[in-house]
């Protein structure tokens, strides 16, 4: 399910990305306005990038929960979502999923989740071939667990305090080559953030940036009941890049911003 992340090789690049979708509890209405967007956006568009948090993943959790579905509709209701995605998207148009949390726990190593027996049946490639239209990159804390397009950069999510967008952008950046100008795009918190300037102290800005898509899934899950979910959020991110090798430019070669639910 992993792949090494790599540089992009054409000049320029329109990227929609998302997070945290957690099939089956991926809300309709943000399904609709989800595909809007994405249809309303396809003719340019050259990376469409998931980041993690595909499935739920509730039959892996270490926490008892009284979810009915099975994991198989799990895997039927994210394929289901993918396949939507994927028929209104350019052809050529590059498809990847940076695992979250929830995905590598069903593949982790962890009795507590899924027994060490049953791991090797459970690979969501097994159960529907929509999975194997998507490149995969794994959950790891390391340049392998991110997609890279120019000077932007991809992955899930590890930390969700409130400083953790720009506390990992500032780890990525040192796991990826330190080159400047870059944005590091993120989900895992479940908090929208706009594109938002690394800062050394409130009057020195550094050459880094930080974004946040928030999530395309449920807005009160079970277990949040009695946690504030007021700054959560459904965004898309859209971004414009050049792609050329990051260290080759001289100076900030994106745009980017966020597209709320509102």
């Amino acid at each position: 399910m992993g792949s090494h992340a790599k540089e992009e090789a054409v000049s320029q690049a329109k990227i929609l990305t998302i997070s945290c979708t957690h099939a089956p509890f991926t809300p309709e209405s943000t399904i609709n306005w989800l595909l809007g967007v994405i249809q309303r956006e396809a003719k340019d568009i050259t990376h469409f990038i998931h980041l993690g948090d595909l499935f739920d993943a509730s039959a892996a959790s270490v926490h008892p929960n009284e979810h009915t579905h099975t994991l198989r509709e799990e895997y039927n209701h994210a394929a289901t979502l993918l396949c939507q995605i994927r028929k209104i998207l350019p052809a050529e148009c590059k498809r990847v999923i940076t695992m979250g949390n929830h995905d590598d726990n069903l593949r982790v190593s962890d009795p507590r989740r899924i027994p060490r027996a049953l791991r090797e049946l459970i690979n969501p490639h097994l159960h529907h071939s929509e999975f194997s239209n998507w490149q995969w990159l794994p959950y790891e804390k390391s340049e392998r667990g991110c997609y890279k397009v120019g000077q932007c950069v991809f992955y899930h999510g590890f930390d969700a305090g409130a400083t953790s967008d720009e506390t990992e952008a500032l780890q990525f950046n040192n796991l990826t080559g330190s080159d400047p100008w870059r944005l590091f795009v993120r989900g895992h918190t479940h908090r929208p953030v706009d594109p938002t300037r690394c800062m050394r102290t409130k009057r020195i800005p550094l050459p880094w940036w930080y974004m946040n898509v928030g999530t395309c899934g449920p807005m009160n899950p079970d277990y949040m009941q009695r946690k504030d979910t007021s700054q959560w959020g459904s965004a898309v991110g859209i971004i414009e890049c050049l792609t050329d090798r990051p260290d080759r430019m001289r100076t900030r070669n994106w745009s980017a911003r966020l597209e709320r639910m509102l």
